[in-house]
């Protein structure tokens, strides 16, 4: 098996994708606004940047159409403050993201198939590997990068085998994939990108305190991983989806595939 460069800044270097869902349909009906979630998500970001000077973040936002990069800490740039940092990380992010949801919900009002209630999580996870390959060949030196998924839609079933080729993807590029999941039932998706991958699955039960799941559970580096106990995943669902949405037996699932 193929593995990916191994010559890094430093142990406690990181490269973090975040890919963060907007579905409408899936905020306007959650307990926890949308505005809160951000600043939960902000106040986070801001920490990873903190943690150490030269850690990246990446945001790739999660529509139900479309999914773009919307913030990149490597490239921003703020007068009157340090680079990637508050309040840049805010008034960038914030207004790439405002440009994206009303770009996805023009998509979403052409398509004569009517609208989609899943988040396009192949997409994003594409566009996250895409951007690590690039690193990766960037140079010897760079950052331990790892995929975090601040996910709420159900899963799409019609979207399982591209997720699938992308988590076989991640597995082989070494590159956990982190999921938080706030959404009603688990998502068998995610469950099995951690699994495979070696990321963390969590599914907070508190949401007022997002915050704190967020920076003692994802925060942490690959390397300091190895030192603490992190949530483990339980009862993974490994079956196979249909397009309609119902587990299928007879199809190749992540459980038997070499």
């Amino acid at each position: 098996m193929a593995s990916a460069p191994s010559k890094l800044y430093a142990d406690d270097v990181s490269l973090l994708v975040v890919l963060l869902d907007t579905n409408p349909f899936f905020w306007s009906s959650f307990s926890l606004p949308f505005s809160k979630f951000l600043s939960h998500v902000l106040s986070f970001l801001n920490s990873i940047l903190l943690l150490n000077q030269f850690n990246q973040v990446v945001v790739i936002a999660t529509g139900c159409n479309s999914c773009d990069y919307i913030y990149d800490s490597s490239s921003a740039t703020s007068t009157g403050a340090e680079s990637g940092r508050m309040p840049a990380l805010c008034s960038d992010l914030l207004r790439k993201l405002d440009e994206f949801v009303t770009r996805d919900q023009q998509l979403g009002e052409k398509d004569s198939l009517g609208p989609t209630t899943s988040s396009l999580l192949s997409g994003s996870l594409s566009m996250a590997l895409c951007y690590i390959q690039k690193v990766f060949r960037s140079g010897p030196l760079h950052p331990q990068p790892r995929i975090l998924c601040l996910q709420g839609s159900t899963d799409g079933p019609e979207q399982y085998v591209a997720i699938m080729n992308a988590i076989f993807s991640a597995q082989r590029s070494m590159v956990p994939i982190d999921s938080c999941f706030m959404g009603s039932n688990n998502s068998a998706f995610l469950q099995q990108a951690s699994y495979i991958t070696g990321g963390v699955y969590q599914k907070p039960q508190q949401l007022d305190g997002l915050f704190q799941y967020l920076s003692t559970v994802f925060a942490t580096d690959l390397h300091s991983r190895t030192f603490l106990r992190l949530p483990k995943s339980v009862g993974v669902d490994f079956r196979a989806s249909s397009v309609f949405g119902q587990p299928q037996t007879d199809v190749p699932s992540a459980s038997n595939v070499k």
